[in-house]
């Protein structure tokens, strides 16, 4: 039996709704999405995710960039 699929299930977090909510700071391919083309980091809206997953990924990115594996300006 099929489900229907309303709107809270078509706005979820792509970390939280994958299973696995953890962002690492070594995961540059997924931490690029969150960050715009002058570097800047996306807003929860921009990029989907939610609260708490937004924060993690706002620490990774900051940790990326102290260590040189991110660019602070794009």
């Amino acid at each position: 039996m099929a489900k229907a699929f309303g709107k809270k299930d078509r706005n979820r977090c792509r970390f939280c709704h994958g299973g696995d909510a953890r962002i690492d700071y070594k995961d540059l391919q997924a931490l690029s999405k969150m960050v715009s083309a002058q570097g800047k980091m996306l807003s929860r809206k921009r990029t989907g995710n939610c609260a708490k997953c937004q924060r993690e990924a706002r620490r990774a990115i900051k940790r990326a960039r102290f260590l040189a594996l991110m660019p602070f300006v794009g």
